[in-house]
C-alpha cells in the first residue's frame, strides 16, 4: 500500500505543478470527467448507456432509442449530484444532510418519495454473504459513522480516507437504491476537497471492485489498495490531458 501511495503523491506533485489552471481548462476538465464518471458509476450498477450515449444525454438532453427511461434518469440525476459535489468542494468536510442530498439529486426522477430519505425496507445484496443492517438501524449507524469521519480523516492518507468513507456508506446501505452511486460520489467529494482529481472505476473492473468490497467486511486493505489504484490511473489520465 505504501508504494502505491508514494506513486500517488509523486503524481499529485506533478499535477500541482500545473496549477493554478486557467478557468477555461478547469471547466473543460470538469465536463470531461462528468461524462466519464457518470457513465462508469452507472455502468457498474447495470445501466445500459454507453459512454457516447451518456455524453449525448448529458450534453443534448435527449433520450436514446431502445434504452430504458430509467437509464436516462440515472444519467441526469448523477450529473446533478456531480455538480453538487463541486459546490461542496468549497466547504471543509461534509455532513449527513450532504449525503442525503446527493441521493436526492441522483434518485429524484426515479422515485421522488424515497429520494434523499433513509430506507424503510429490508434490502439484500445478491452474491454477498453479509446481511445488511435493518431499516431501524440505519439512522443510528449513519450518525455513528458521521461522528467518526473526522477521526478517519486525521488518521489516514486522503486516498485511504476516501476509500473508507466509500466502504462505510456501502456497508450501511442507507437508501433503498443508489447506494453505490452515493458512496462513489462521497469518495470523489473527499478527493476533490483534498485537491485530487475525480477517481474513475471502469466497468471492466466491476468484478474486482465487488470482490474487494466484499472482502473489506473482514479486512479492508485490499479495498483501500483497489481505490488507490483507481486514483493513480485517473491521475495518469489527468496528466495526459494536461501535457497535451
Amino acid at each position: 500500500m505504501n508504494e502505491i501511495l508514494k506513486e500517488i503523491d509523486a503524481l499529485q506533485k506533478e499535477i500541482n505543478s500545473y496549477r493554478p489552471l486557467p478557468a477555461n481548462i478547469l471547466k473543460q476538465l470538469k465536463e470531461y470527467y462528468r461524462v466519464g464518471f457518470t457513465y462508469t458509476s452507472n455502468a457498474l450498477e447495470g445501466n445500459s448507456l454507453t459512454e457516447t450515449e451518456t455524453k449525448v444525454v448529458l450534453e443534448d438532453g435527449i433520450t436514446i432509442g431502445g434504452k430504458p427511461i430509467r437509464d436516462y434518469y440515472e444519467a441526469l440525476g448523477h450529473s446533478q449530484a456531480y455538480d453538487y459535489i463541486y459546490e461542496l468542494v468549497k466547504v471543509k468536510g461534509f455532513n449527513e444532510n450532504d449525503i442525503k442530498k446527493l441521493h436526492k439529486l441522483f434518485y429524484n426522477r426515479i422515485d421522488e418519495l424515497r429520494a434523499g430519505k433513509y430506507r424503510k425496507e429490508k434490502v439484500f445484496i445478491s452474491g454477498s454473504k453479509y446481511t445488511l443492517p435493518s431499516p431501524k438501524q440505519v439512522p443510528e449507524l449513519m450518525r455513528e459513522f458521521m461522528s467518526r469521519v473526522k477521526d478517519l480523516e486525521n488518521k489516514n492518507h486522503p486516498v485511504e480516507y476516501s476509500a473508507l468513507v466509500h466502504k462505510e456508506i456501502a456497508f450501511i446501505h442507507p437508501f433503498i437504491d443508489g447506494n453505490g452511486r452515493v458512496a462513489r460520489l462521497s469518495m470523489n467529494l473527499i478527493l476533490l476537497q483534498k485537491s485530487y482529481c475525480i477517481a474513475i472505476i471502469p466497468p471492466i473492473l466491476r468484478r474486482d471492485y465487488i470482490q474487494a468490497l466484499e472482502k473489506a467486511h473482514t479486512d479492508d486493505k485490499g479495498f483501500r489498495e483497489f481505490i488507490a489504484g483507481a486514483v493513480r490511473e485517473t491521475q495518469k489520465d489527468y496528466l495526459r490531458l494536461l501535457r497535451a
